[in-house]
């Protein structure tokens, strides 16, 4: 399969009405165990030409990734990776855990004077925004005052992550970092180094034996049991 390299067309048209552009993606979202990570890049229009050889992090090879990390934190005016934790997805559920960990990223980035006047988001769905069930919307409103006052635009876009340049620097940062959490943990035989959490042969087999660990998703489903009823079921 031939390779698609991103293009920064359309982030450049948006800075002709925007000040800054945010690009967002998610990575970890279907993973058994660990955090759902965030990446988040800004650019302006002051911005440097993108690195040439941006792509959807799936569609490029480790090393390759690990090598963009430096280009893409020198190139953009601002980026992080933030996390929603396996806990506050269990409490919040993913997506939840996902808007958290986005509204974590962004307030760093207000924080630092940049924070974005929109974000393009990969996909059909605004997991970002805030949302319309009232309790949820407080909680995110006392948790981050400022930030609720002054929340950028989304704009959604499918195959953000591999089009748009500074959504595939955000899908780069998320892949990276969050590989990089998962291989470090304590692993008595899960096979993290290689699965990073997902739900491989070598996990399950793991999760048998064992039983789930503090990083796994206690509320999520294997064959249709709840790793939280596989944990009382080992004791």
């Amino acid at each position: 399969m031939t390779k698609q390299f991103a293009s920064s067309q359309f982030e450049q048209e948006l800075l002709r009405d925007f000040q800054l552009v945010g690009g967002m993606d998610e990575v970890g979202r279907g993973a058994l165990a660990g955090p759902v990570g965030i990446g988040l890049c800004v650019i302006s229009a002051a911005t440097k030409p993108a690195p040439p050889t941006l792509a959807d992090s799936k569609l490029l090879a480790a090393k390759t990734r690990e090598s963009l990390v430096s280009v893409v934190e020198e190139w953009a005016e601002g980026a992080t990776v933030t996390y929603g934790t396996s806990q506050e997805i269990d409490q919040l559920g993913i997506i939840g855990a996902q808007r958290l960990a986005g509204w974590r990223a962004l307030e760093q980035m207000r924080n630092k004077q940049l924070l974005p006047s929109v974000v393009i988001l990969d996909g059909c769905h605004d997991w970002l925004s805030p949302p319309q069930d009232l309790f949820a919307s407080m909680e995110l409103e006392t948790q981050f005052p400022e930030l609720f006052s002054v929340f950028p635009k989304v704009i959604m876009r499918v195959k953000a992550d591999r089009d748009l340049t500074v959504v595939a620097a955000a899908s780069v940062l998320a892949k990276v970092s969050r590989d990089a959490f998962m291989k470090a943990l304590p692993d008595p035989g899960y096979g993290w180094a290689q699965n990073v959490g997902y739900g491989t042969k070598t996990h399950l087999l793991g999760l048998d034996a064992l039983g789930p660990s503090e990083y796994h998703r206690m509320s999520w489903k294997v064959n249709g049991q709840s790793l939280e009823t596989q944990t009382k079921g080992n004791k």
